[in-house]
């Protein structure tokens, strides 16, 4: 091997893109002058695809592996450069690496609610978020359409646009479901399959695929979340009926723990009144409260028993010349007004009563004042005879 030789392989040019980035879709070899010597070695790894073009055009495109660049392996460039016989000067061409790995990085949400007719609650508003995934699927397409001169075309470069393109799409793939809105959890997969179709053929000709698209969340605004929240407690009572009976009967063994008719009947009255409540909070009509049942009367004595003491009455109070006397019981007011001391127009006062009043104006002190008899008449003469 000659001298020349080794030195032309120690010079040998590698065309070659190591990604570091993570977010870079589409980066443009730098060169000076953008001069590629010939049998220039050109690697195109996994995962990306080299698209050179030539003073605006479109030239050759590149599959991984690694290539020498070559009359025979650059057809289009040859035929734009007007190489009949191949090339042994340097010449000049853009070399962009478009990375066709999937970007899962994406995200997605809607910033104001979605508006769907449901077939059970109306009209709704929804939100909604998740991820997706894009991968490019036609580099030449994507160079054409975004990318243009841009050395460095990255994912953030594209984001907003997707966002407003799945929003966009988001309301009619929910209505074409047919599906209740309560019911979107279970058919978020097929919902979801449904829109990674459709963004993909509405990005076809921007050379970019939506591979994997995932909901992970449709939600409702807090008064619709809230209107359903009393529906479910509804559908947790289930008959109201039976469930007002149910807390009767536990108000009633409750208050059994507790002897005497009092008891039992507050109980009752609790149960009862327990459902009732419910029912109203419920906003509908509870079933009406049967009548209670009356305490039983205490029990009687036996016949061998000493008989039950009598009723002690109240005392009573009178005035005479404005001072107060008193208590006394009724029989000492009998002596009294035997005596004059207490007359008709007396005040006299018992509890239970308003006020003072005359005791000749009081019921229960009537008898006092009756007119006694006269005295009997003499007897006759001739009957003492």
């Amino acid at each position: 091997m000659s001298f020349m030789d080794k030195l032309r392989g120690q010079l040998i040019d590698i065309i070659e893109f190591l990604d570091d980035s993570r977010d870079t879709i589409v980066w443009r070899f730098p060169r000076q002058g953008n001069e590629i010597k010939n049998e220039a070695r050109l690697v195109v790894r996994e995962g990306q695809t080299a698209v050179f073009v030539n003073e605006g055009l479109l030239a050759d495109v590149f599959e991984p592996g690694t290539y020498t660049l070559e009359t025979k392996n650059l057809p289009v460039l040859s035929t734009l450069k007007g190489w009949k016989y191949g090339f042994s000067s340097p010449f000049k061409a853009e070399v962009y690496f478009v990375s066709t790995r999937q970007f899962t990085d994406f995200t997605w949400g809607t910033q104001n609610p979605v508006m769907l007719r449901d077939p059970e609650l109306g009209a709704v508003r929804l939100r909604g978020f998740g991820t997706y995934a894009l991968q490019v699927v036609d580099p030449p397409a994507l160079l054409r359409q975004l990318v243009g001169t841009d050395p460095q075309f990255r994912t953030e470069e594209i984001g907003d646009y997707l966002r407003r393109t799945i929003v966009g799409q988001l309301g009619p793939a929910l209505a074409e479901a047919g599906v209740a809105a309560i019911d979107l959890a279970a058919n978020q997969r097929e919902i979801s399959q449904r829109l990674a179709g459709q963004l993909t053929e509405d990005l076809h000709e921007y050379g970019v695929a939506v591979p994997r698209f995932v909901i992970e969340n449709v939600s409702f605004p807090p008064e619709v979340e809230a209107a359903l929240d009393k529906r479910t407690q509804m559908g947790l009572v289930g008959n109201l009926d039976a469930y007002t009976k149910f807390q009767s009967a536990d108000a009633i063994e409750t208050a059994a723990a507790n002897p005497g008719g009092a008891g039992e009947g507050l109980g009752l009255g609790m149960g009862m009144a327990m459902g009732q409540q419910m029912a109203r909070s419920l906003g509908e009509p509870a079933a009406p409260a049967p009548a209670s049942t009356p305490a039983p009367a205490p029990a009687q004595s036996t016949p061998g028993g000493p008989p039950p003491l009598p009723a002690q009455a109240a005392p009573w109070f009178w005035a005479n010349g404005g001072a107060q006397s008193g208590p006394a019981p009724v029989e000492d007011l009998a002596t009294r007004t035997a005596s004059g001391e207490i007359t008709r127009d007396t005040l006299v006062w018992q509890q239970g009563m308003s006020g003072w009043e005359p005791a000749g104006q009081v019921a229960v002190l009537a008898h006092l004042f009756v007119a006694s008899p006269p005295p009997l008449p003499p007897t006759a003469a001739g009957e003492d005879a």
